[in-house]
């Protein structure tokens, strides 16, 4: 199946009741097909089938996905490169940054980092990157730094995981905030001594919105 027959089939799928209450739950920050994830990835599934193939990440189909208006688009985007992940190698890096940056928000953003985080893993190199994206200007790039390491458990870095959170810490930014506290309570299934131990040396420092969220498993 070529690229234009996948866009096609989507366009096709097309329900306007579901996109516009897909696109109010969004905010109305996008425009959309109506196409639900489930139904999305079964449309895309024999296509990303043959794309496992070729074992070679492809930026054209990845663009084009990002300039097209409908949010489905970008959804399907992430999930290519989730599923061709490991082909990813570090100096994908500067155009999964500019994905970050293009048409933000927490839906591709979320998505993008993990991806991200598994880049050769472990990956020295990402880890500095991570750091460096940890005080950048724009919070998706700093929310990406917070969350690579998402669902990591036995293998998180907590050294780098501390590091970045601490560059994060006093502020007043919403997505920061929810990033840390989801990150920390993710990892509280796995070491809450460590989360708890975080959470007292830096409290006066987090948000109580971090706080909440980083607690919810803690006893």
């Amino acid at each position: 199946m070529k690229t234009e027959e996948l866009i096609h089939i989507f366009y096709h799928q097309a329900d306007k009741e579901q996109a516009r209450a897909m696109a109010a739950y969004m905010q109305n920050r996008f425009s959309f097909l109506g196409l639900a994830q489930p139904k999305r990835r079964a449309l895309a599934k024999e296509w990303f089938k043959e794309a496992k193939k070729r074992k070679i990440i492809d930026w054209d189909f990845v663009d084009q996905c990002w300039s097209l208006p409908e949010r489905e688009f970008q959804y399907l985007a992430c999930d290519y490169l989730r599923a061709l992940q490991s082909f990813l190698i570090e100096d994908d890096l500067p155009h999964l940054k500019q994905l970050v940056i293009t048409k933000s928000w927490w839906d591709t953003v979320d998505s993008l980092a993990r991806t991200i985080g598994s880049i050769n893993y472990p990956s020295p190199i990402v880890d500095q990157e991570m750091l460096e994206l940890s005080v950048a200007d724009n919070i998706w790039l700093r929310r990406i730094a917070i969350n690579h390491q998402l669902l990591r458990k036995e293998q998180m870095n907590t050294d780098l995981l501390s590091k970045i959170i601490v560059n994060n810490l006093n502020q007043t930014e919403f997505f920061i905030n929810k990033a840390i506290g989801w990150i920390l309570r993710d990892y509280s299934k796995t070491n809450p001594a460590w989360v708890k131990t975080f959470i007292k040396s830096h409290k006066e420092n987090m948000a109580k919105l971090s706080i909440k969220e980083a607690s919810k498993y803690l006893k």
